[in-house]
């Protein structure tokens, strides 16, 4: 059993224009063995509005790496649906359980 945190930061672009930095944290409890570097990009579909990301998201996740790896991942909150997609490198096995918040600002809180 193992308790893990992951951050980042990016860009929101949307289809009909304009842009707008989002972080993200996320805390997770599971089974993993390893480590990855990852590069990860997020599908959005029925996003009403550019400030409807920045809540929490339930999130299970499974990863595989040997050498490298891709990992995706499915989420979905009052009708809002993220595809969060990671790319990376590394010797990885887990399944975790927990949820990703999205902020406007940085945050080393994950709650």
């Amino acid at each position: 059993m193992a308790v893990g945190l992951r951050y980042g930061d990016g860009t929101l672009r949307r289809k009909s224009g304009g842009r707008g930095k989002v972080y993200w944290s996320s805390p997770s409890v599971g089974f993993d063995a390893g480590g990855n570097a990852a590069k990860v990009f997020v599908l959005v579909y029925d996003l009403p509005s550019a400030s409807a990301i920045y809540r929490r998201f339930p999130a299970v996740d499974g990863s595989l790496y040997y050498f490298a790896g891709v990992g995706v991942n499915y989420h979905r909150a009052q009708g809002i649906t993220l595809a969060p997609i990671r790319l990376g490198v590394g010797f990885r096995a887990g399944v975790n359980v927990g949820y990703i918040h999205y902020r406007r600002s940085r945050s080393w809180n994950p709650f």
